[in-house]
Formats: C-alpha cells, sequence, structure tokens
C-alpha cells in the first residue's frame, strides 16, 4: 500500500467516529463518505513530516443540510489532528442521490418499523406531564426538566402532545419545520432536546381541531414516524385534562410515568387529583407531584400568593387512592424568569450558554431530574 493509500484508509477509520447528529449514527456507516483522496502537498511539511492534500467528498441525506457545517468542521477536526503527516482537508460537499437516500431511510425504518419506545428492553425512561387545568405552568415545568436533562448530559426528547395549546416550540426558541428524509422526519433539536411538535407545521395561529383516532395517529406518527435513536430520555407535555391524548399516550407508551403538575390553591389541586387517577384507568403508573407557583420572593420573604398545600394534597390523596407511593416532587417558585426568559426561546433554568444555571432554581431542576431518574 503506498503512503497515499495508506493515509486515505486511516482518514475513512477516523472518520468512522465522527456521528451524524440528527441520526446518531457513524458517516461511514450512513454511506456519506462517498470518496477520499490523498495527494502529495507540491511544498513538504517540516522537517521529515510528509504532507499531503485531502479531499473528501461528503454526500449528505439532504440538499442544504442544517447540521452540514457541524459534520463539516467534525471532518476538518478529524483530518487535521491526524498525527503522522501534516494534511490540509478540502471537503467537498454534495447530497445522496433520491436512490441512495431511498435505501438508507428504508434500512433506518426497517430497524425500528414501529414505535421504537415500548419494545422489551429499552432503556428510554419516559415521563408524561400533565395537569388537571391550563394555566398552572405545566408546559413551563416540560420544557425545563427537559431543558435540565439535556444540561446535564442525558440524550434528551421531547414531544408536544398537547395538540390544542402547543407551546414548546415558543419556549425553546423554535422557527424551524423538521426534515424531511424521504418521509422520516429528523426532530428539531434545541438547547440539546429534540423536540417535535405539531406547531412545527400548522403554525402557531392555525387552530386544531381532532378528535378520537385523529388524535391518537398524531401521537404514533410522533413516535414511529421521527427518527429519535436511543433517548436517555423522553418528555411528553400532555394537554390539561383527561382527556383522549392522556388515555392515547397510556396506550402507545404503557412504560410511561405521569408527573401531576399542580399550583397550590384548592381549585388547582382538586382537578390535578384527576388527571392522576387516569392511572386507574390505563397501566401507567404516577411518579410524583411537583407544585408550581408555591410562593413569589419578595424582599427576603416568601409571598404564598396562590396559598399552600396544594402540592401535598394531590400527593397524600393520590398516595391514599392508588394505594402506592405518590411523593411531591417539587415545589418551584412564582418567577418571572420562567416566563420572561422562557418566552425570549431559552428555557429559564439554563444561561444563556446553555449551562444549567447554579442558583435555586437550577438546582431544584437538577434535584428533580436526577430524582426522577433514581427512581424505578
Amino acid at each position: 500500500m503506498t503512503d497515499a493509500r495508506h493515509i486515505e484508509a486511516q482518514i475513512y477509520e477516523r472518520l468512522s467516529k465522527v456521528i451524524d447528529p440528527e441520526l446518531g449514527r457513524s458517516i461511514t456507516d450512513l454511506g456519506m463518505i462517498a470518496a477520499i483522496n490523498a495527494v502529495g502537498a507540491t511544498s513538504q511539511g517540516d522537517g521529515d513530516v510528509p504532507s499531503y492534500d485531502v479531499t473528501v467528498h461528503v454526500e449528505l441525506t439532504v440538499e442544504g443540510c442544517p447540521l452540514s457545517q457541524t459534520i463539516t468542521n467534525q471532518i476538518n477536526g478529524a483530518i487535521v489532528s491526524y498525527p503522522d503527516a501534516k494534511l490540509t482537508p478540502h471537503i467537498e460537499v454534495s447530497s445522496m442521490s433520491h436512490d441512495k437516500l431511498s435505501d438508507l431511510v428504508a434500512g433506518l425504518k426497517a430497524e425500528r418499523k414501529q414505535n421504537p419506545f415500548n419494545k422489551p428492553g429499552v432503556k428510554t425512561r419516559i415521563f408524561a406531564i400533565a395537569s388537571g387545568k391550563g394555566g398552572v405552568g405545566k408546559s413551563s415545568v416540560s420544557a425545563n426538566l427537559a431543558a435540565t436533562f439535556a444540561a446535564l448530559g442525558y440524550d434528551t426528547a421531547a414531544i408536544d402532545a398537547d395538540i390544542y395549546g402547543f407551546s414548546l416550540p415558543k419556549l425553546f426558541g423554535v422557527h424551524a419545520q423538521p426534515t424531511n428524509l424521504n418521509g422520516m422526519l429528523m426532530p428539531v433539536t434545541a438547547w440539546g432536546v429534540k423536540l417535535i411538535s405539531i406547531g412545527m407545521f400548522a403554525g402557531a395561529d392555525r387552530a386544531i381541531l381532532w378528535r378520537g383516532p385523529r388524535l391518537q395517529r398524531s401521537l404514533e406518527q410522533f413516535l414511529s414516524d421521527v427518527w429519535w435513536g436511543d433517548p436517555d430520555v423522553l418528555l411528553l407535555d400532555l394537554a390539561p385534562g383527561t382527556g383522549d391524548m392522556a388515555i392515547s399516550v397510556a396506550q402507545a407508551l404503557p412504560n410511561a410515568e405521569l408527573v401531576v403538575v399542580t399550583t397550590p390553591q384548592p381549585s388547582a389541586s382538586d382537578v390535578a387529583v384527576r388527571s392522576g387517577l387516569v392511572a386507574l384507568q390505563v397501566p401507567m403508573k404516577v411518579r410524583g407531584v411537583v407544585e408550581n407557583m408555591s410562593w413569589y420572593e419578595h424582599k427576603g420573604e416568601r409571598l404564598e400568593i396562590f396559598g399552600a398545600g396544594g402540592g401535598r394534597r394531590v400527593s397524600d390523596q393520590l398516595t391514599e387512592t392508588l394505594g402506592y407511593d405518590v411523593p411531591l416532587l417539587a415545589q418551584l417558585p412564582l418567577d418571572p424568569d420562567l416566563r420572561e426568559v422562557g418566552e425570549s426561546g431559552r428555557p429559564a433554568v439554563l444561561n444563556e450558554d446553555g449551562a444549567l444555571r447554579s442558583d435555586a432554581l437550577g438546582r431544584t431542576f437538577r434535584e428533580l431530574a436526577e430524582g426522577l431518574l433514581r427512581s424505578e
């Protein structure tokens, strides 16, 4: 093998460690590296170190792939860090042919075939975030909890299952649509979380009037027609109440664990209990209760604007009725940041660089996330 052919083989091996950020597979396994050509450079490197120009022909899955620069940067890094020669990379980017892409998607679909989250041995922990009524901050809790899992290093996915009142795209600052690979969708990634929402397709100003089978089908499509990879955690932001979507989640994801969000006042906690009692009708465990808007911090004093004790009441009633411990997992303050920062498109639990906040709010969400994962 000539020196150039040896370098080409070595570069191919190094590129096998470059992972497509959407599909979670090596770019060599996906057939994205069409060719590698190494040619001795006219001007040699310092001393005895040989110098080569290395041209890599990359075929992306779709034209204008939003993560093409990320992939290109990783390829460049793999080439210039080669230890035994001075290599100058030249990346030529194109897109796969229709037939090649069809074969790739068919292979990926054949691996999955159906909803990947209800198969035996699946490692993904699934948490469905529910509330008895709207206005208690359920979606804010969902968004910040998902962002916390991602910031802690977990592969995190989230489904906006609130078909009528979808809000996760806004809370994560998402304006893009999922990439469509011949009928297989790539979730949009924001703040480290892989997201899908009907709001990414319908537009935030259009009313959605779905019921029964069509509503259930929307969840099935989110689960089976989207390439999720193998996330550690999947969160579902459910619609308020105990309607069709809650039942659909229980049927499609019997291993899901329900987290009930309430506020302190009786009017919210009483209906929150009903959302937890869905577990009497379907095989879904209620993991615990989160009380939101528990107090407002004013000049060092905690003001209980919405009263007190709602989360504990929900916890106690569900524990008694269901016959197992349903703990009060967390109490979250009424924090203007949760609304103001969240509406700007960044989960409030994160700093601007995407790291988890180190203050009381960050610690509370960290403890909530870690507590959920400790539970079996």
